[in-house]
């Protein structure tokens, strides 16, 4: 047997190693990541990392936010539209807390992004030096994974970790902190090598078949069956598997808020979104339906209500990446742990070809009592003041449904999901856990970044959009497409219809007095325009549309305007209000 030269292969070693410093490092691993759009923000302790991506211009496109916040929040909105990793560069103390409201709405949606902090030398760690903070405990509850690297050496293998374990499994959010000695120190570095296994880190499931024929069974024995399903979908890239089984089975389908897209708006099977502020059927039918089968969703409060009221006498089947999600909320009769684009599959492959026409018109008849009570009359009013719902209703004839809608948090996003037609998958970004007002702005930043080819429309209120209004100072240094629609109603909308709800219109500090929104956008280069009469209304939705660059619209709706249906806060998901 040959014996191998090892001296040859220590000589072809060397000729491959280099010297380079930590922060070229994290540089390197960006680009072997194919991480190409970071955002981000200089300062003190991260200037060697920014000065190593000088080099790199290239290579990799860094935009420049106006606030850490706006940062974070970008990178999530090019994660979500791109389906890639997204990167949020911040410095130490106030940079860095400023990305921990972005890192928690991230983690609770499942959002895939690496934050690289900078932080202050190893040897003044505990000291309270300038701007130091102990990032790395403060973002632990909130991370997938975070790490403190304090040694040059350690950065490659580290960075490939946390892409890794940001985008594998269920995504979430990294974070990376780096003390300023790790970036200018020198080492030998032997190239990048991307990370695909971590022991003890089991982030696909194995699959167990004993389960998916028990589910099969349940399905082909239910009358009156109802899917419920999430983000998961879209994470797990199932789309086209969903549909199929969807397809197969017969069974209506619901979606989350984070879920809508999956398949089309207008498909003969989905029958709405569910939810405190959902559709009517299939928020009632939940509690008449004899199988539940939920897919990639959480059971989250705002789409069960009161737990205790939630589909007790359904069976139930979850299938989920995660399992701390199954049983955690709802207890599930068959729980299917694994990925859904493998578990779709094979289940679709073990159930009967169905349809299920009585209790479909169920939906149907219900969705009739809802249309002719709340959505006609919200989309088409013939007097008063203009509505959020006659809004979108335009936007579509605009879009044909082909649009990223970036709602914020309030009336203007349960109106926009509500309401807005996706033809689309990864067509919705918006804040569904956390609820973060000014997410939008930003969001729309990275949204269009992650999918160029699209339009992109922010869709907001006058009280969110001021939460990172800044960021229209990014969109302008990057003259970025972004169609910006607030709906002002001169409050806090959401806040104002709890009051006029449940506090006897006690409206405590909800009103607002706003600046002249167009003329802030105009200081920033943006055109726009403000309307407040419905016949003026169409026409600018045109001309916003037909407008290269970024373009605000507001449009005054009414005031004390309420989102309906709506289940009150404690009521069970089936005592949903129509008025």
């Amino acid at each position: 047997m040959e014996i191998p030269d090892t001296k040859t292969n220590e000589k072809e070693d060397t000729r491959n190693v280099r010297k380079i410093s930590g922060a070229l490092a994290v540089i390197e691993a960006l680009v072997a990541e194919e991480a190409n759009v970071i955002f981000g923000l200089p300062g003190g302790a991260n200037l060697a990392i920014y000065d190593a991506l000088f080099d790199y211009e290239q290579q990799l496109k860094h935009i420049l936010v106006r606030h850490e916040q706006g940062g974070i929040h970008a990178a999530q909105g090019y994660a979500r539209t791109s389906g890639k990793v997204g990167v949020v560069f911040a410095t130490s103390g106030p940079g860095a807390t400023n990305l921990l409201t972005g890192i928690a709405d991230a983690m609770i949606d499942s959002t895939p992004v690496v934050c690289i902090t900078g932080q202050v030398f190893a040897h003044l760690l505990g000291s309270d030096a300038f701007q130091e903070t102990d990032i790395v405990n403060m973002s632990m509850p909130v991370t997938k994974w975070n790490y403190q690297i304090t040694n040059a050496e350690e950065i490659p293998s580290v960075m490939a970790k946390a892409f890794y374990i940001a985008r594998s499994g269920r995504p979430g959010p990294v974070l990376i902190d780096i003390t300023k000695n790790a970036q200018l120190q020198e080492f030998e570095y032997r190239g990048y090598e991307k990370c695909h296994h971590i022991r003890s880190y089991r982030h696909r499931p194995i699959v167990r078949e004993q389960y998916i024929q028990q589910a099969a069974d349940l399905i082909n024995m239910a009358e009156k069956p109802l899917i419920v399903w999430g983000q998961g979908v879209i994470l797990g890239g199932a789309e086209n598997e969903f549909k199929a089984f969807l397809e197969k089975s017969g069974i209506p389908g619901a979606w989350t808020l984070l879920g809508a897209g999956a398949i089309s708006s207008d498909h003969a099977l989905n029958v709405g979104m569910l939810g405190m502020h959902g559709n009517y059927a299939p928020n009632v039918l939940t509690n008449e339906c004899d199988l539940l089968v939920a897919i990639g969703m959480r059971f989250d409060d705002r789409v069960t209500g009161r737990l205790d009221r939630y589909a007790k006498q359904a069976k139930v089947i979850h299938l989920d990446i995660d399992p701390a999600e199954i049983d955690k909320n709802v207890k599930a009769t068959v729980p299917v742990w694994g990925d859904c684009k493998e578990t779709l599959p094979l289940l679709t492959a073990l159930i009967d070809r169905r349809e299920h026409k009585e209790w479909l018109q169920k939906f149907h008849a219900l969705y009739k009592e809802e249309f002719e009570t709340v959505i006609y009359p919200e989309l088409n009013p013939v007097s008063g003041d203009v509505t959020m719902g006659e809004v979108i209703r335009i936007l579509n004839e605009c879009t044909k449904g082909d649009a990223v809608i970036v709602s914020d948090v309030g009336q203007n996003q349960m109106t926009a999901s509500r309401y807005a037609k996706l033809n689309h998958s990864r067509s919705v970004v918006t804040s569904g856990g956390l609820g973060t007002m000014g997410f939008a702005l930003p969001a729309a930043i990275g949204a269009k970044y992650g999918a160029p080819e699209r339009t992109v429309v922010v869709i907001a209120g006058d009280g969110g959009f001021q939460m990172n209004i800044q960021e229209l100072g990014t969109i302008m240094q990057n003259s970025l497409d972004v169609k910006i629609i607030i709906l002002n109603n001169r409050f806090l909308g959401m806040v104002r219809q709890w009051q006029e709800l449940f506090n006897d219109r006690r409206y405590s500090f909800s009103d607002m007095e706003n600046p002249d929104f167009v003329a802030l956008a105009a200081a920033y280069g943006i055109k726009g325009q403000c309307v407040s009469e419905r016949s003026e209304l169409a026409a600018a939705m045109k001309e916003m549309f037909d407008n290269e660059g970024p373009y605000l619209l507001e449009v005054m709706v009414g005031k004390e305007n309420n989102v309906f249906p709506m289940v009150p806060q404690g009521a069970g998901i089936s005592e949903i209000r129509l008025r």
